[in-house]
């Protein structure tokens, strides 16, 4: 099964997770990773890659983080670099929000790029302009 990785801002991982397990009833198997403001992305880079090894296993891992280019995604990006130099995988997606946690953890499957593919619908189909859909 992919493991799932949260590699975001402090405490955006561990909100999401928090609320994750409140919508799921039940504490989500996700790894958090947040990012402390005053980290060393040198060394949290290190830190994930070895969170990537153990948690992969031998499957490729789904990371999500929250902003593009931001320091969470720079770490995750080297993280990843790093373990696909020993033979590991993982799929980076951006822009995280919580429909795309809440649809990596209830369609999980072995399939990690298929996962990834879910999990950009799932984004997309989150966003809904209510003013259009709602009658108040």
């Amino acid at each position: 099964m992919t493991s799932i990785v949260l590699v975001m801002h402090e405490p955006l991982g561990s909100s999401f997770a928090s609320c994750s397990e409140h919508v799921l009833g039940e504490k989500p198997d996700l790894t958090v990773f947040d990012v402390p403001p005053d980290g060393d992305p040198e060394v949290l880079s290190s830190e994930l890659a070895g969170i990537l090894k153990q948690t992969s296993d031998g499957q490729a891992t789904l990371v999500l983080c929250d902003i593009f280019g931001a320091t969470p995604f720079n770490i995750a990006k080297r993280a990843i670099k790093l373990v696909s130099e020993e033979g590991y995988g993982a799929h980076l997606i951006t822009g995280t929000n919580l429909c795309m946690v809440l649809k990596a953890l209830t369609e999980r499957q072995d399939n990690p790029e298929q996962l990834s593919k879910n999990v950009q619908l799932g984004a997309q189909k989150g966003i809904v302009n209510a003013d259009n859909e709602c009658k108040f």
